[in-house]
């Protein structure tokens, strides 16, 4: 399997098959990603939420960000990585965007970045970015960075305004260089607005199927994270409830004596070698 680049991406657009997009923050989790064959993979500041228990993605470090990075990428490296960009990593400046963006491409070897919202201010940090040889993934919708704005994890444009200001969100996150952009939480008409309109790789996370890809925080569609579940989740496996039935029966079994099983669960010494070692005890005292 060679790693996708975004040539493959449009490629893929113009042949009308999907992309495929799922989150990932660890090793173990990239690794089987990889082997299911997934185009793309974001490690979102969702692990704020998923790995580091905040209630919000703000408290996440650029450094929190570039160590799950590069986990990642050892576990995928054959497999197209986007970084995403914490809350003020890229707010700033144009500077510190680049400086932040250029991290992440020399810590973590990841291909591309993503950054929330689509104003002017966001618009000129993808430029500056771009400028310095840095893919760009735009996030538009639901961004949970500005959710004090929109007023929580709400879907959006769900009224005719709003759905047109999300098309002309998109259009400027193309126009300033992003290579692709995320739309998140948003009505089918709204994705399927904006991906006809796009000439560049629209991927949805809950934005319908007519996107030309389709993302999931993976922790929900394998039923790890069980504090809320959004609409647009499909759960495809129960995990969590796989592993607390492994938890909960490794508990019983050690507090009764059931586990380990001499014999089954342990190391063996040679005979001649246990007679000599409580041989050697005896002597000890």
């Amino acid at each position: 399997m060679s790693k996708k680049t975004v040539n493959d991406f449009n490629g893929m657009v113009e042949a009308k098959e999907k992309i495929v997009y799922l989150t990932a923050y660890d090793y173990l989790t990239a690794k089987m990603e990889e082997k299911a064959g997934v185009d793309m993979i974001l490690v979102g500041d969702s692990l704020g939420m998923v790995c580091l228990g905040y209630d919000t993605t703000f408290p996440v470090t650029m450094d929190d960000m570039i160590r799950h990075c590069q986990a990642v990428r050892r576990g995928a490296p054959n497999t197209f990585i986007v970084g995403d960009m914490p809350y003020m990593s890229y707010q700033a400046s144009d500077e510190l965007a680049v400086a932040n963006a250029g991290r992440f491409i020399k810590e973590s070897l990841v291909d591309a970045v993503k950054l929330e919202g689509a104003g002017p201010m966001i618009a000129n940090r993808i430029k500056a970015i771009t400028a310095a040889g840095i893919l760009v993934m735009g996030h538009i919708g639901l961004t949970p960075q500005f959710m004090g704005q929109i007023g929580g994890y709400k879907a959006q444009g769900r009224s005719a305004k709003a759905a047109l200001s999300l098309v002309k969100q998109a259009k400027l996150v193309e126009e300033s260089g992003a290579f692709s952009v995320l739309v998140e939480g948003v009505p089918s008409a709204v994705g399927k607005a904006i991906t006809e309109r796009a000439n560049f790789p629209v991927l949805g996370i809950g934005a319908g199927p007519y996107t030309h890809g389709q993302l999931l925080i993976y922790a929900d569609m394998v039923g790890l994270y069980d504090n809320f579940t959004p609409k647009f989740v499909k759960k495809y496996a129960n995990v969590g409830e796989v592993m607390v039935k492994a938890f909960s029966d490794y508990v019983q079994e050690t507090r009764e004596g059931m586990f380990p099983i001499d014999g089954e669960h342990t190391y063996k010494m040679k005979d001649e070698e246990a007679v000599e070692f409580w041989s050697l005890l005896e002597k000890e005292g």
